[in-house]
């Protein structure tokens, strides 16, 4: 079955073309560059950014594929939850290409995209804990299988994704401040008594990490000087030695906060992901990493350690597939198209805030 995936839920345009595991192409355009000025995505400059380019990708799949229009079995589109605008640039695109080429249509949830993306690369063992970590979600699931997802924890406030890119821009770090903050996390040392680990002191399986924020806003607010006056840029961050030429004698201390920091959220969402271990009502197989944020090199290790002290299989995606991608929503909605589940074209985009509805029709 050959699915075209489509994904412009925020800032990522894609378009990529899966048989079964098969991932056939794949093209992405990134709009970090422009938002970055910004300091954060401007809603109406991703959707005319989607607007721009989902034809050229599209074409361009087809072409690095081998195959026509005609050749595609389902159309897979990311309905939500995003900016809404952007959702609705790729969900009319996608039902103009179900109604142009007989396709069927299948609406995509992109957060349970994003948990099977791993599932491209690697045969996953079920039952299992997913840990969905990126710049507006942090959840925790329980899969009994591909498409069996039990959200049993959600992020209160803030997404991990968010606080670190929040602390990224009190420091003057470029957007998106994540990935520079974990690349200057490599040259610090770990204070594990810096920042707390945010909302411990309790049984559930949710998350908050707003206190950790403002912990992180007091502790720069106290050291006058430590931030840059200018907005660093991020090709000025690609080597140690950049880095320290543009920080400074800040240097080590931004590296040292930056570790201490990425420790505090890493280890945070480790000790949930044990808890919901432990509540399994069955022998789990596997800790699956999803989002981008799972990426972050601290994430990956802490989890990691923890797969291997019980046991269990750790499973995550390569870094083209953490970030929003389109190969992860073609691969989720060609199992969905084969469990017999698909869309018609009144098909709805979802905004974040809003549950992603089942609303699936059987395949004609």
């Amino acid at each position: 079955m050959l699915c075209l995936g489509i994904e412009t839920s925020c800032d990522d345009t894609g378009v990529a073309l899966v048989d079964g595991r098969r991932l056939l192409a794949n093209r992405a355009a990134s709009q970090a560059d422009l938002h970055a000025v910004f300091g954060g995505v401007v809603p109406e400059i991703a959707s005319r950014e989607h607007y721009r380019l989902l034809a050229p990708l599209y074409q361009a799949c087809l072409t690095d594929a081998g195959v026509s229009p005609s050749d595609v079995d389902v159309v897979a589109v990311a309905r939500g939850p995003g900016l809404l605008g952007s959702l609705l640039t790729g969900v009319s695109f996608a039902k103009g290409l179900a109604l142009g080429t007989g396709a069927r249509l299948v609406g995509v949830d992109h957060l349970h995209a994003h948990v099977l993306a791993a599932a491209l690369e690697t045969e996953i063992s079920y039952p299992a804990v997913a840990v969905l970590i990126s710049g507006g979600h942090t959840n925790l699931y329980i899969m009994r299988s591909e498409l069996e997802l039990e959200l049993v924890g959600r992020t209160l406030d803030d997404a991990a994704g968010e606080a670190f890119d929040k602390a990224a821009k009190a420091l003057n770090l470029p957007y998106p401040g994540g990935a520079v903050m974990d690349r200057l996390a490599a040259y610090g040392q770990v204070d594990t008594a810096m920042f707390p680990r945010p909302y411990l002191d309790n049984q559930n399986l949710d998350f908050s990490f707003s206190g950790l924020k403002t912990a992180f806003a007091l502790h720069i607010a106290a050291r006058e000087g430590l931030a840059t006056e200018r907005l660093v840029e991020a090709t000025e961050l690609q080597s140690e030695e950049g880095a320290r030429r543009v920080l400074g004698e800040s240097f080590q201390e931004i590296a040292d906060i930056c570790a201490s920091y990425g420790w505090s959220i890493a280890d945070t969402l480790r000790i949930k992901t044990s808890r919901a271990l432990e509540r399994m009502g069955e022998r789990p197989q596997a800790i699956i990493l999803a989002g981008g944020v799972a990426s972050n090199t601290t994430v990956r290790r802490l989890l990691k350690e923890e797969a291997n002290a019980r046991g269990l299989a750790f499973i995550a995606p390569s870094p083209m597939l953490c970030t929003d991608n389109a190969a992860m929503v073609a691969y989720a909605g060609s199992r969905l198209a084969e469990a017999g589940l698909c869309h018609d074209l009144t098909l709805e985009a979802v905004p974040r805030g809003r549950k992603v509805p089942r609303d699936y029709v059987a395949c004609a």
